[in-house]
Protein backbone atom coordinates (compact mmCIF):
# COMPACT_ATOMS: atom_id res chain seq x y z
CA UNK A 1 0.00 0.00 0.00
CA UNK A 2 1.45 3.34 -1.06
CA UNK A 3 1.76 5.87 1.75
CA UNK A 4 1.08 9.56 1.50
CA UNK A 5 4.54 11.11 1.86
CA UNK A 6 2.97 14.27 3.23
CA UNK A 7 2.12 12.33 6.40
CA UNK A 8 5.72 11.27 7.01
CA UNK A 9 7.57 13.33 9.61
CA UNK A 10 10.96 11.77 10.46
CA UNK A 11 11.56 14.58 12.95
CA UNK A 12 8.91 13.10 15.24
CA UNK A 13 11.46 10.39 16.09
CA UNK A 14 13.98 13.08 17.14
CA UNK A 15 11.65 15.20 19.19
CA UNK A 16 13.05 14.50 22.68
CA UNK A 17 16.02 12.82 24.35
CA UNK A 18 13.90 9.85 25.43
CA UNK A 19 12.50 9.41 21.92
CA UNK A 20 15.99 9.52 20.45
CA UNK A 21 17.16 6.91 22.96
CA UNK A 22 14.17 4.71 22.19
CA UNK A 23 14.87 4.53 18.46
CA UNK A 24 18.69 4.72 18.46
CA UNK A 25 20.09 2.08 16.11
CA UNK A 26 23.64 1.92 17.44
CA UNK A 27 25.13 1.79 20.94
CA UNK A 28 28.66 1.74 22.29
CA UNK A 29 28.86 -0.23 25.54
CA UNK A 30 31.66 -0.83 27.99
CA UNK A 31 31.68 -4.54 27.23
CA UNK A 32 32.81 -3.86 23.65
CA UNK A 33 35.77 -1.65 24.62
CA UNK A 34 39.39 -2.80 24.91
CA UNK A 35 41.94 -0.60 26.69
CA UNK A 36 45.56 -0.81 25.44
CA UNK A 37 48.48 -0.63 27.89
CA UNK A 38 52.22 -0.12 27.41
CA UNK A 39 54.11 -2.12 30.03
CA UNK A 40 57.52 -1.05 31.30
CA UNK A 41 60.23 -3.49 32.41
CA UNK A 42 60.62 -1.37 35.56
CA UNK A 43 58.31 0.16 38.13
CA UNK A 44 56.77 3.60 37.78
CA UNK A 45 54.99 5.68 35.19
CA UNK A 46 56.31 7.48 32.13
CA UNK A 47 54.28 10.02 30.20
CA UNK A 48 54.02 9.70 26.42
CA UNK A 49 54.44 13.20 25.00
CA UNK A 50 52.62 12.43 21.75
CA UNK A 51 49.69 10.72 23.52
CA UNK A 52 48.42 13.04 26.29
CA UNK A 53 46.69 11.09 29.05
CA UNK A 54 48.35 7.76 28.17
CA UNK A 55 51.36 6.47 30.10
CA UNK A 56 53.83 3.62 30.04
CA UNK A 57 53.43 1.76 33.31
CA UNK A 58 55.20 -0.80 35.45
CA UNK A 59 53.42 -3.92 36.68
CA UNK A 60 52.31 -2.40 40.00
CA UNK A 61 50.87 0.63 38.26
CA UNK A 62 49.24 -1.60 35.65
CA UNK A 63 47.41 -3.46 38.40
CA UNK A 64 46.12 -0.19 39.80
CA UNK A 65 44.94 1.06 36.40
CA UNK A 66 43.23 -2.20 35.50
CA UNK A 67 41.45 -2.31 38.86
CA UNK A 68 40.18 1.24 38.33
CA UNK A 69 39.11 0.42 34.78
CA UNK A 70 37.20 -2.64 35.97
CA UNK A 71 35.07 -0.34 38.10
CA UNK A 72 34.20 1.55 34.90
CA UNK A 73 33.25 -1.68 33.16
CA UNK A 74 36.41 -2.19 31.07
CA UNK A 75 37.04 -5.93 31.25
CA UNK A 76 39.44 -6.40 28.32
CA UNK A 77 43.01 -5.16 27.93
CA UNK A 78 45.55 -5.29 25.12
CA UNK A 79 49.16 -5.42 26.30
CA UNK A 80 52.29 -4.13 24.57
CA UNK A 81 55.73 -4.45 26.13
CA UNK A 82 58.88 -2.37 26.08
CA UNK A 83 62.13 -4.28 26.03
CA UNK A 84 64.55 -3.73 28.89
CA UNK A 85 67.65 -1.74 28.06
CA UNK A 86 70.15 -3.90 26.20
CA UNK A 87 67.60 -6.64 25.47
CA UNK A 88 66.84 -5.82 21.85
CA UNK A 89 68.50 -8.12 19.33
CA UNK A 90 68.36 -9.05 15.63
CA UNK A 91 66.28 -12.17 16.39
CA UNK A 92 64.12 -10.64 19.15
CA UNK A 93 64.89 -13.36 21.69
CA UNK A 94 63.43 -11.25 24.51
CA UNK A 95 59.97 -11.54 22.93
CA UNK A 96 59.67 -15.19 24.02
CA UNK A 97 61.32 -14.91 27.43
CA UNK A 98 59.02 -16.42 30.13
CA UNK A 99 60.30 -13.72 32.47
CA UNK A 100 59.76 -10.99 29.89
CA UNK A 101 57.89 -7.81 30.64
CA UNK A 102 54.55 -8.80 29.09
CA UNK A 103 54.70 -12.40 30.25
CA UNK A 104 55.17 -11.23 33.82
CA UNK A 105 52.43 -8.64 33.45
CA UNK A 106 50.01 -11.31 32.22
CA UNK A 107 50.82 -13.62 35.13
CA UNK A 108 50.37 -10.77 37.59
CA UNK A 109 47.02 -9.68 36.13
CA UNK A 110 45.60 -13.19 36.04
CA UNK A 111 46.80 -13.93 39.58
CA UNK A 112 45.15 -10.76 40.85
CA UNK A 113 41.93 -10.68 38.84
CA UNK A 114 41.48 -14.17 37.41
CA UNK A 115 38.56 -14.37 35.00
CA UNK A 116 37.41 -10.85 35.86
CA UNK A 117 39.84 -9.54 33.27
CA UNK A 118 40.33 -10.71 29.67
CA UNK A 119 43.97 -10.35 28.65
CA UNK A 120 44.93 -9.93 25.01
CA UNK A 121 48.60 -9.79 24.05
CA UNK A 122 50.03 -8.28 20.91
CA UNK A 123 52.35 -10.64 19.05
CA UNK A 124 55.00 -8.82 17.03
CA UNK A 125 58.78 -8.64 17.07
CA UNK A 126 59.18 -4.90 16.43
CA UNK A 127 59.58 -3.84 20.07
CA UNK A 128 62.27 -6.49 20.61
CA UNK A 129 64.38 -6.27 17.45
CA UNK A 130 67.30 -3.88 17.32
CA UNK A 131 66.25 -2.87 13.80
CA UNK A 132 62.60 -2.19 14.70
CA UNK A 133 61.00 -4.32 12.00
CA UNK A 134 58.19 -6.78 12.66
CA UNK A 135 60.15 -9.79 11.41
CA UNK A 136 63.72 -10.94 11.01
CA UNK A 137 65.80 -9.21 8.36
CA UNK A 138 68.61 -10.17 6.05
CA UNK A 139 70.29 -7.79 3.67
CA UNK A 140 67.72 -5.14 4.52
CA UNK A 141 64.84 -7.44 3.54
CA UNK A 142 62.20 -8.63 6.01
CA UNK A 143 62.06 -12.42 5.87
CA UNK A 144 58.59 -13.91 5.95
CA UNK A 145 58.95 -17.64 6.61
CA UNK A 146 62.06 -17.30 8.75
CA UNK A 147 60.12 -14.96 11.07
CA UNK A 148 57.28 -17.40 11.75
CA UNK A 149 59.05 -19.58 14.37
CA UNK A 150 59.94 -16.49 16.45
CA UNK A 151 56.35 -15.28 16.29
CA UNK A 152 55.10 -18.73 17.30
CA UNK A 153 57.51 -18.85 20.23
CA UNK A 154 56.32 -15.44 21.41
CA UNK A 155 52.65 -16.41 21.12
CA UNK A 156 53.19 -19.68 23.01
CA UNK A 157 55.12 -17.96 25.82
CA UNK A 158 52.35 -15.41 26.27
CA UNK A 159 49.64 -18.08 26.26
CA UNK A 160 51.58 -20.16 28.79
CA UNK A 161 51.82 -17.04 30.99
CA UNK A 162 48.03 -16.94 31.02
CA UNK A 163 46.98 -14.74 28.08
CA UNK A 164 43.38 -15.37 27.06
CA UNK A 165 44.03 -14.26 23.50
CA UNK A 166 47.06 -13.59 21.31
CA UNK A 167 46.88 -10.99 18.56
CA UNK A 168 49.53 -11.23 15.81
CA UNK A 169 50.11 -7.79 14.27
CA UNK A 170 53.24 -8.48 12.23
CA UNK A 171 51.51 -9.11 8.87
CA UNK A 172 53.75 -12.01 7.86
CA UNK A 173 51.95 -14.33 5.45
CA UNK A 174 50.90 -17.62 7.03
CA UNK A 175 51.47 -16.52 10.63
CA UNK A 176 47.90 -17.25 11.75
CA UNK A 177 48.14 -20.90 10.69
CA UNK A 178 51.61 -21.23 12.17
CA UNK A 179 50.62 -19.72 15.52
CA UNK A 180 47.40 -21.71 15.72
CA UNK A 181 49.28 -24.96 15.13
CA UNK A 182 51.98 -23.99 17.64
CA UNK A 183 49.40 -23.23 20.32
CA UNK A 184 47.44 -26.42 19.70
CA UNK A 185 50.59 -28.57 19.75
CA UNK A 186 51.37 -27.25 23.25
CA UNK A 187 47.91 -28.00 24.61
CA UNK A 188 46.85 -24.35 24.31
CA UNK A 189 43.93 -24.93 21.98
CA UNK A 190 41.65 -22.80 24.18
CA UNK A 191 43.80 -19.70 23.67
CA UNK A 192 41.91 -17.49 21.22
CA UNK A 193 43.56 -15.76 18.27
CA UNK A 194 42.65 -12.27 17.06
CA UNK A 195 44.37 -11.48 13.81
CA UNK A 196 45.36 -8.00 12.72
CA UNK A 197 44.00 -9.28 9.42
CA UNK A 198 43.80 -5.92 7.66
CA UNK A 199 46.63 -3.70 8.83
CA UNK A 200 47.53 -0.83 6.57
CA UNK A 201 50.92 0.85 6.24
CA UNK A 202 49.50 3.97 7.83
CA UNK A 203 50.83 7.36 8.86
CA UNK A 204 48.48 7.20 11.87
CA UNK A 205 50.88 4.97 13.85
CA UNK A 206 53.45 7.65 14.70
CA UNK A 207 52.55 8.22 18.38
CA UNK A 208 52.37 4.46 19.02
CA UNK A 209 55.92 4.01 17.78
CA UNK A 210 57.01 6.62 20.29
CA UNK A 211 55.09 4.84 23.05
CA UNK A 212 56.38 1.35 22.26
CA UNK A 213 59.85 2.38 21.07
CA UNK A 214 59.21 0.33 17.94
CA UNK A 215 59.94 2.56 14.96
CA UNK A 216 62.00 0.85 12.24
CA UNK A 217 65.59 2.01 12.21
CA UNK A 218 65.76 1.96 8.42
CA UNK A 219 63.19 1.75 5.67
CA UNK A 220 59.47 1.32 6.24
CA UNK A 221 56.88 -1.44 6.56
CA UNK A 222 55.22 -1.09 3.18
CA UNK A 223 56.51 -4.45 1.97
CA UNK A 224 54.41 -6.31 4.54
CA UNK A 225 51.67 -3.94 5.74
CA UNK A 226 48.87 -3.17 3.31
CA UNK A 227 48.74 -0.38 0.74
CA UNK A 228 46.07 2.16 1.80
CA UNK A 229 44.89 2.34 -1.81
CA UNK A 230 43.69 -1.29 -1.77
CA UNK A 231 40.26 -2.47 -0.67
CA UNK A 232 39.81 -5.84 -2.43
CA UNK A 233 43.12 -6.96 -0.97
CA UNK A 234 41.67 -6.43 2.50
CA UNK A 235 38.98 -9.01 1.84
CA UNK A 236 41.60 -11.47 0.60
CA UNK A 237 43.76 -10.97 3.70
CA UNK A 238 40.77 -11.48 5.99
CA UNK A 239 39.58 -14.58 4.16
CA UNK A 240 43.05 -16.12 4.38
CA UNK A 241 43.28 -15.48 8.12
CA UNK A 242 39.80 -16.85 8.71
CA UNK A 243 40.72 -20.01 6.80
CA UNK A 244 43.95 -20.31 8.80
CA UNK A 245 42.12 -20.33 12.13
CA UNK A 246 41.61 -16.75 13.30
CA UNK A 247 38.80 -16.41 15.85
CA UNK A 248 38.46 -12.62 15.46
CA UNK A 249 39.45 -10.32 12.60
CA UNK A 250 40.71 -6.77 13.01
CA UNK A 251 40.95 -3.67 10.85
CA UNK A 252 43.68 -1.14 11.69
CA UNK A 253 43.50 1.89 11.57
CA UNK A 254 39.80 2.46 12.03
CA UNK A 255 38.33 5.81 11.00
CA UNK A 256 40.05 6.10 7.61
CA UNK A 257 38.89 2.56 6.78
CA UNK A 258 35.20 2.51 7.64
CA UNK A 259 34.48 1.16 4.16
CA UNK A 260 36.78 -1.79 4.87
CA UNK A 261 35.08 -2.51 8.20
CA UNK A 262 31.69 -2.48 6.50
CA UNK A 263 32.86 -4.75 3.68
CA UNK A 264 34.38 -7.28 6.09
CA UNK A 265 31.20 -7.22 8.17
CA UNK A 266 29.26 -8.28 5.08
CA UNK A 267 31.81 -10.91 4.11
CA UNK A 268 32.47 -12.69 7.41
CA UNK A 269 30.51 -13.97 10.37
CA UNK A 270 33.52 -13.79 12.68
CA UNK A 271 33.61 -11.10 15.37
CA UNK A 272 35.21 -7.97 13.95
CA UNK A 273 37.49 -5.59 15.84
CA UNK A 274 38.52 -2.06 14.90
CA UNK A 275 41.66 -0.44 16.32
CA UNK A 276 41.16 3.29 16.92
CA UNK A 277 44.87 3.95 16.73
CA UNK A 278 47.28 6.35 18.38
CA UNK A 279 47.27 8.95 15.61
CA UNK A 280 43.48 9.07 15.62
CA UNK A 281 43.57 9.54 19.40
CA UNK A 282 46.33 12.16 19.39
CA UNK A 283 44.78 14.21 16.58
CA UNK A 284 41.60 14.65 18.61
CA UNK A 285 43.61 15.49 21.73
CA UNK A 286 45.62 18.15 19.90
CA UNK A 287 42.53 19.78 18.41
CA UNK A 288 40.64 19.63 21.71
CA UNK A 289 43.52 21.26 23.60
CA UNK A 290 43.29 24.20 21.20
CA UNK A 291 39.54 24.45 21.58
CA UNK A 292 38.94 23.48 17.97
CA UNK A 293 36.81 20.41 18.74
CA UNK A 294 34.33 19.33 21.41
CA UNK A 295 36.32 16.29 22.55
CA UNK A 296 33.54 14.27 24.26
CA UNK A 297 31.14 14.68 21.33
CA UNK A 298 33.77 13.91 18.70
CA UNK A 299 34.95 10.79 20.53
CA UNK A 300 31.40 9.53 20.95
CA UNK A 301 30.67 10.21 17.29
CA UNK A 302 33.80 8.37 16.16
CA UNK A 303 33.15 5.30 18.28
CA UNK A 304 29.53 5.16 17.15
CA UNK A 305 30.77 5.35 13.56
CA UNK A 306 32.95 2.28 14.12
CA UNK A 307 30.06 0.32 15.61
CA UNK A 308 27.71 1.50 12.86
CA UNK A 309 30.18 0.34 10.20
CA UNK A 310 30.07 -3.12 11.73
CA UNK A 311 32.81 -3.42 14.35
CA UNK A 312 31.88 -5.54 17.36
CA UNK A 313 35.03 -4.77 19.38
CA UNK A 314 36.56 -1.30 19.72
CA UNK A 315 40.21 -1.05 20.75
CA UNK A 316 40.68 2.56 21.79
CA UNK A 317 42.89 4.68 24.03
CA UNK A 318 39.72 6.62 24.83
CA UNK A 319 38.01 3.66 26.56
CA UNK A 320 38.77 4.84 30.09
CA UNK A 321 38.19 8.54 29.53
CA UNK A 322 34.97 8.05 27.58
CA UNK A 323 33.44 5.87 30.27
CA UNK A 324 34.68 7.97 33.17
CA UNK A 325 33.23 11.10 31.58
CA UNK A 326 30.00 9.37 30.51
CA UNK A 327 30.65 10.51 26.95
CA UNK A 328 28.89 7.50 25.46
Amino acid sequence: MQQDSSLQRPRRLRSSPLMRELVAETAVEARSLVMPHFVLPSSGRAAIASMPGIERVGREQLLHDVESDLELGIKSVLLFGLAAEGHKSPAAEASKDPSGVVQQAVSTLKAEFGDEIFVICDVCLCAYTDHGHCGLIEGGRVLNDASLPALCDMAVSLAEAGADMVAPSDMMDGRVRAIRRALDSRGLEDTALMSYAVKYASAYYGPFRDAADSAPGQGDRKSYQMDPRNAREALREAQLDEAEGADILMVKPALAYLDIIAELRRASNLPLAAYHVSGEYSAIKAAAERGWLDEPRVVAENLVALRRAGADILITYYAREALRGAWL
